[in-house]
Formats: structure tokens, sequence, C-alpha cells
């Protein structure tokens, strides 16, 4: 999704639903196929991420003078962030390409989302080529730098781009001479193209990003928002649990039976330490073991069966007590 092909792609295509009563059955490859990609669980963060992000759009429109205000998500890993990121892009490019659909018989697509990743070790260069490489920008190995940017910064305005993503910036290190340059280049960048530049990353507030004379520019114009793990309880509601249910109502499985996973949220929630992207792997994953063993249900035992990512085996794993040290 890092060229516009792919990310046109990606916005186009129409997500994945859950089977709906009447609808004919699906075979077992045609379900395989929907428990890898499986549906996109509309949570508070992507709800309070697509409010903000609507609003900063308006707030920058017609800023000419300075910076665009901007957004950074960050949070821990697994905790959602890409998801929340992806899904209001895509929200972005499907209303303003409704709003303002191409005309007929013109060569050109509207362009409004851009998702690019920091490369790692990323340096101004790496950088700014990323952007050109989302466009299709020809850039050659004579190009210096400050090219390369004037280039990217024309096409992006000449396509309107209005609302540009960058996941992982937290790769980004200010405290090096190559980091440092390449944050002033996304400074250089947020002022010339007219857009609103939303950052993701794990734990950035943590991150030299925030210190340092760079660090209280990007601090005092991006707003913060936070994707952390669901809690069990959040006062008389059961966050966890609701998106557990949303989750099992999803399910394509010819013999599970409602409700199973709602009552092991406890578990769950142990066992991911709360965070969605754990838990949509461990459900996906014991859907798909229920279609290849004919079982067809998931139950505790399935689960229990199934090693998620090192972050949550690290955190489910009991821990055992030391043996007391001699005196």
């Amino acid at each position: 999704m890092t060229t516009w092909q792919g990310w046109q792609h990606f916005a186009t295509t129409p997500p994945q639903t859950p089977p709906k009563p009447g609808d004919p059955p699906r075979s077992p490859e045609e379900r395989l196929a929907y428990h890898s990609t499986f549906v996109t669980v509309r949570t508070p963060a992507i709800d309070t991420l697509a409010t903000q992000v609507r609003t900063l759009m308006l707030l920058g429109r017609h800023q000419q003078t300075t910076a665009r205000p901007s957004l950074i998500v960050t949070g821990p890993a697994a905790a959602g962030k890409t998801t929340a990121l992806l899904e209001v892009g895509r929200t972005c490019h499907l209303a303003h390409t409704r709003k303002h659909p191409t005309p007929p018989g013109h060569a050109h697509h509207q362009m409004p989302v851009a998702y690019l990743l920091v490369p790692p070790g990323a340096t101004a260069k790496t950088l700014a080529t990323e952007f050109a490489r989302y466009l299709g920008i020809p850039v050659t190995t004579r190009m210096t730098q400050a090219q390369i940017t004037a280039a990217v910064c024309h096409t992006y305005t000449a396509a309107g781009v209005r609302l540009v993503l960058i996941d992982e910036i937290h790769r980004l290190n200010p405290r090096t001479t190559t980091g440092a340059e390449a944050a002033d280049l996304l400074k250089d960048l947020t002022e010339r193209i007219k857009a609103t530049f939303v950052y993701t990353g794990i734990d950035v507030a943590a991150t030299p990003l925030f210190t340092g004379v760079r660090g209280a520019q990007l601090a005092g114009r991006a707003s913060l928002i936070t994707c952390g793990p669901h809690p069990a309880r959040n006062g008389t509601r059961r966050p966890f649990t609701d998106l557990i249910t949303d989750m099992e109502a999803a399910l394509d499985l010819n013999q599970h039976t409602p409700g199973t996973l709602p009552r092991h949220a406890p578990y769950l929630h142990q066992r991911t330490a709360g965070r969605i992207g754990s838990l949509a792997r461990l459900i996906r994953q014991a859907a798909i073991t229920a279609i290849c063993d004919g079982t067809e249900r998931i139950t505790k035992k399935s689960l229990e069966a199934i090693q998620l990512d090192h972050l949550a085996e690290e955190h489910s794993r009991p821990r055992t007590r030391r043996p007391a040290t001699p005196a």
C-alpha cells in the first residue's frame, strides 16, 4: 500500500463482511480466505481518530503561512494503531472520491490520501524517495535531496493529496545527524504540501521525537491519540468483552456456539494483555484451525493450543517465583 496503485486497490476493494442469514454457505477455501483477512471491528480508537482527522483537515484547509496541525497515534505494539490509521485513510479516500468524482474520459484519478512507511535508518534523502515512490515520481541516483523534495511537493500539490499517513514514525531518531535531517525534512514537507499529516508509531511520546528543539516543534503542532490495551472493565462497561462479542459475531464456522468467546473474556484478556492485535490473531488462527481439523468451533481448549506472538506469550506465561537466596 506504499504506492498509489496499491493504496487505491486497498481503499476501493470492499472490506470483508460476515455471513448474513440466508446467504448460501461458503466453501472451506472461501472461509479460510475470509478468516485470513477477517473484518475490521470498529473500536473507540478508530472513532476518535476519524473525528480528529476530519476536524484537523477542516482546520488546516485554508492555512497558508505555517504548517497545518498534525496528529500522532501512539501506543504499544499490537494495539491496533496501523489498523485504525488505514481504516480512517480508507474512509477519507472514499468520501473524497464520492464528493469529487473523476470526470468521464479523464485519465487522472483523485489522489486524496498518501500512505508511507518510514524506512529503517531513514535519511532525509531515503525518506524523500519514499514520498516520490508512492506517486511514481521518477528519481535518479544523481538527483539531490533538494531536487527530489521539490518534485515531491509539486506533484503532491498537483495530485490534490489532502491526507498524508506516515507509519513507523518511531524509527526516526533526531539525536543522530541523519535522523535530525529526516525530521527536518518532514517539517519542511508539512509546510509545503497542502495536506494534514498523521503519524503512527510505538510509544512515540517516550522517544527522542518529543525532546530537544525539534521535539518541541513537533509537540507544539501535533495532537496525541493513544491506542492502548482494552481494559477488562471501564466503570459499568466491559470494553474487552464487547470487542470479543463483535469478533465472534463475524465468525463463519458451522458448529460454533454463540456466546462461547465472551464467556472466556477473563482468560482472553489475560492471554492477550487486552491488545486488539493479539486478540484478532488468536481468534483468526483458532477459526482457521477449526476449519482445517473439521471441528468448526472455537473452545478454550483450542485457544490454549495456539501459540501467539512472543509479546503476548511473555505476558501470559505464569511467573515462577525465584528461590530465596541463602543468607
